[in-house]
């Protein structure tokens, strides 16, 4: 659930700035996840 909140966020903020592409947020969202709840 969370790592579709960060895809979700990540999805809106490429959305509101309109540029960027959001493979690589989606894409690394379980990654960034992973790092803050484990290591951070």
């Amino acid at each position: 659930m969370c790592v579709n909140i960060i895809r979700t966020l990540a999805m809106d903020a490429i959305q509101k700035a309109n540029s960027g592409h959001p493979g690589a947020p989606m894409g690394l969202a379980p990654a960034a996840y992973t790092l803050w709840t484990r290591i951070m």
